[in-house]
């Protein structure tokens, strides 16, 4: 999809957490717009796994300093295609959530929360497939871009270092950003992180992931 109006604050949010670069959005949160799980085959409802404002401030240890960004609580993956278009094709994943979790969604919802004392941003996301297979193949398409992208002139700063196990897949670049992902059951999780230490994603990662059945 092409990003319309409030596009300069998933502009700036993309920016930082490929870049690290920090600014403050004003504003009111707002809640999540209707997103693609009406006719949701999945056997799982991706709100009930992730977790609200006061967990992530505790975990974060940003307490009320940390907010949900304006217009960034939302249930459509979301393509930046005026970053994604000047980005080598094989890191264009990084600006286009179509191609982070792929087609075959049934459920999605993510959350952008920022810390303008720290700079910080921090969000966690997750899509819900119809099985696990679907899942799970979501997950090795993600895997193969992420290490096609660390291949290219560009990849130490949109990925970084990867490491890469059976079921997860976690990037840490130089300037103090990261993504985090995991592949469970019918879903695939993602938190993303700058300017916070890199246990806090983590752990955020094995909240969430508590949430979600065997």
């Amino acid at each position: 999809m092409r990003v319309a109006a409030g596009s300069a604050v998933l502009w700036c949010a993309a920016a930082l957490l490929a870049a690290g670069c920090t600014q403050a959005v004003p504003g009111s949160a707002v809640r999540a717009v209707p997103g693609i799980d009406d006719d949701s085959l999945s056997p799982l409802d991706v709100d009930t796994i992730m977790l609200d404002q006061a967990q992530m401030r505790a975990i974060t240890g940003a307490g009320e300093d940390l907010t949900i960004v304006p217009t960034m609580d939302g249930k459509v993956p979301v393509d930046i295609d005026q970053f994604a278009e000047s980005t080598p094709p094989q890191c264009r994943w990084v600006f286009a959530e179509t191609q982070t979790f792929g087609p075959d969604i049934e459920e999605f919802h993510k959350t952008t929360f920022q810390h303008p004392p720290g700079g910080g941003l921090i969000s966690q996301g997750a899509a819900a497939y119809r099985d696990p297979d679907t899942a799970r193949r979501a997950f090795d398409d993600l895997v193969t871009r992420a290490d096609d992208c660390r291949t290219t002139p560009l990849g130490p700063m949109f990925v970084g270092e990867t490491t890469i196990a059976a079921d997860s897949l976690q990037t840490r670049t130089d300037n103090g950003c990261g993504r985090e992902y995991r592949v469970k059951n019918v879903v695939l999780v993602e938190v993303t992180a700058c300017r916070f230490p890199s246990s806090v994603p983590t752990i955020v990662m094995a909240n969430i992931l508590a949430r979600v059945p065997n």
